[in-house]
């Protein structure tokens, strides 16, 4: 019997159907794994029958479905039997086969399942985090192309660490390495009963999921988790938005976020709304809401506005709905602006940490390596401790915590390489969050006045992203998706690479230093690395771990010893692909491209002097 969704009409699963019925070899199953890239942040490659990565077909190879049941042992096994496991995908089409694998190995390990099918991440999240299952398995690629996918791993709302995750990856690579795991798949015994009964669960657990979800938006909106506040704050909200109306345009690309909860509660906010491309698995240009992949909606939005000047804001999601970045209006000029992801994140801080600090006291913001000095800039003028951990939501969900721990309050956190803010409780970037935060602004002239005397600009200032976006330190960055961002690398030990690296930037130091004093007002500098919730100021290899996976960054300094810029790199853990970014003072793009040529001269150069050793 084949089970089809009712939103969506797609294909769930057939029970009586077996896919491991097709043998695989043990050399297939180690061609499938060469390919497949494991970390704490995720575990993703080409699922794609065809192998291309921008196949939107639905077939997924045997042996890839192997090694989704071997992921799915190895989960039971660090979870131990009479669990339960919260299952959900994106809206990528390889996902119900992956599911399909998955399921049936966890209920044949003896865990007990719930089954949400397409899903947004936030969504599965907020359901894992108000009740209490053993772990949730995402299945979902993020940002990749549409041919890509992969697993997330959590439970309580968040992604397991790096470190609790390493036992289950162990136990899967040990998996993949054993040739008697072919056999232990196909020996697999599900009861097609039970499998029948969470499939026919499905439509309820989703709609449970959804309520879930809202639940936790509203708490996270108000920072309450009284009914009654809660009640008062949104009506005020409401109310706020009623003098001061706020219209949005969504365009979905096919995503989870069409099934999510996105309509709903925006509505039930008093918003009006326009959503286009609002059918999952209607995908209309790449995935990654990044620079060109935002023009679409730029121009709807632009439209919009033509015809009713309330639609100030619209945004567009990754395939997973984690990530939502934004395009705005410029009222002075009637056109659509796309916001640079570290201006967005940049500015919710600034408005979170604004609310936050009227009623607390020692605040923190947690952030990723990578993330701009306007953050430093920021929370200086609200007295705000910057804590800095690597690249990973993870690392910094658990960076926060720690400053939790620590007597710390921490309202705000995230990773504004990569846009999307983590709005506490909870523990992943959600563009519901996002605009939240924007609506208060937007709507509240005595938030708006107060950001405003924080920069010197003075009260009565237009309640608009022109003005907003004014009130921001103003820096040139590289785009963490842009081709300038990427480089191609040879050296696969990063622990070599760093090294040559250090010794190439010191050399060259000598050599520039000058002119860097007189064109740039550039006096020195000290070197960051970023491992896990840590970040070391030094040089050398005292200051990280043998591997040497973590973000390097040069932070320069001016005459009086104050951060002005900084060049970062780092290997991406999800994708085969080096970064590099740079964050520059002021609007001066020369100053920027400079320091972007000079740090990509200097990865090359380590990168030749690392491959010959």
């Amino acid at each position: 019997m084949r089970y089809i969704d009712k939103t969506t009409r797609f294909f769930i699963a057939d029970p009586s159907v077996n896919p491991f019925e097709q043998s695989v070899t043990h050399q297939e199953l180690l061609e499938a794994y060469r390919t497949f890239i494991v970390s704490s942040s995720g575990w993703r490659k080409v699922f794609a029958a065809s192998g291309n990565e921008e196949d939107a077909g639905e077939n997924v190879n045997p042996a890839d479905l192997y090694m989704t049941a071997l992921a799915a042992i190895a989960i039971s096994r660090t979870l131990g039997t009479a669990k339960e496991v919260l299952i959900g995908l994106d809206a990528r089409p390889t996902g119900p086969a992956l599911a399909d694998a998955a399921i049936r190995t966890f209920l044949a390990s003896g865990l007990r399942v719930r089954y949400i099918f397409i899903a947004s991440a936030p969504e599965i999240m907020a359901d894992s985090a108000l009740y209490p299952c053993d772990a949730f398995f995402y299945i979902s690629a993020s940002h990749n192309p549409i041919g890509h996918n992969g697993f997330k791993i959590g439970r309580d709302g968040g992604v397991l660490s790096a470190t609790e995750v390493a036992d289950i990856i162990s136990t899967f690579q040990d998996l993949v390495a054993d040739p008697q795991s072919i056999q232990l798949v196909k020996s697999l015994a599900v009861d097609e009963g039970e499998y029948r009964k969470v499939l026919d669960s499905v439509e309820k657990n989703k709609q449970i999921a959804l309520d879930r979800y809202t639940t936790l938006l509203r708490i996270t909106a108000t920072q309450s988790e009284k009914p009654k506040e809660i009640e008062h704050q949104l009506s005020l909200l409401k109310r706020q938005l009623l003098d001061h109306p706020v219209g949005i345009v969504g365009e979905l690309n096919g995503s989870a976020r069409c099934v999510s909860a996105d309509k709903t509660f925006l509505a039930s906010l008093g918003i009006e709304t326009r959503f286009f491309n609002d059918t999952c698995r209607t995908i209309v240009h790449p995935i990654v809401p990044e620079g060109e992949n935002l023009e679409q909606c730029r121009s709807l939005l632009e439209q919009a506005y033509k015809e009713n000047p309330i639609f100030q804001l619209g945004y567009v999601p990754d395939n997973d709905g984690d990530r939502g970045n934004i395009v705005y209006i410029t009222p002075s000029t009637g056109s659509a602006h796309i916001l640079g992801a570290q201006d967005l994140f940049a500015l919710v801080a600034a408005v979170e940490l604004t609310l936050t600090r009227r009623t607390e006291k020692n605040l923190a913001i947690a952030v990723n390596g990578p993330t701009s000095l306007m953050i430093e800039h920021i929370s200086k003028a609200l007295q705000v401790h910057v804590a800095r951990a690597e690249v990973g939501e993870a690392n910094v969900v658990q960076l926060a915590g720690s400053l939790r721990d620590r007597g710390y309050v921490v309202r705000i956190l995230g990773e504004g390489s990569n846009g999307g803010n983590i709005t506490h409780p909870s523990k992943v970037r959600d563009p519901m969050n996002t605009l939240v935060s924007l609506l208060k602004l937007l709507s509240d002239r005595t938030l708006f006045d107060e950001i405003a005397r924080l920069v010197g600009m003075g009260e009565g200032v237009p309640m608009d992203m022109e003005h907003a976006l004014s009130m921001l330190p103003t820096r040139t960055i590289t785009g963490s998706f842009s081709r300038e961002a990427i480089m191609n690398i040879n050296t696969t030990d990063h622990a070599v690479l760093k090294s040559a690296y250090e010794s190439e930037f010191a050399k060259a130091w000598e050599e520039r230093k000058n002119e860097l004093s007189a064109r740039f007002g550039i006096h020195g500098w000290i070197e960051q690395q970023t491992e896990h919730i840590a970040c070391k100021v030094g040089v050398g290899p005292d200051f990280r771990s043998a591997k040497a996976k973590g973000g390097l960054k040069i932070l320069f300094l001016d005459a009086h010893k104050q951060p002005t810029d900084f060049i970062w790199m780092r290997g991406s853990q999800t994708e085969p692909v080096f970064r590099i970014l740079v964050d520059a003072l002021g609007t001066d793009q020369e100053r920027h491209d400079y320091l972007l040529a000079w740090q990509r001269a200097l990865v090359k150069a380590a990168d030749d002097r690392a491959s010959s050793q």
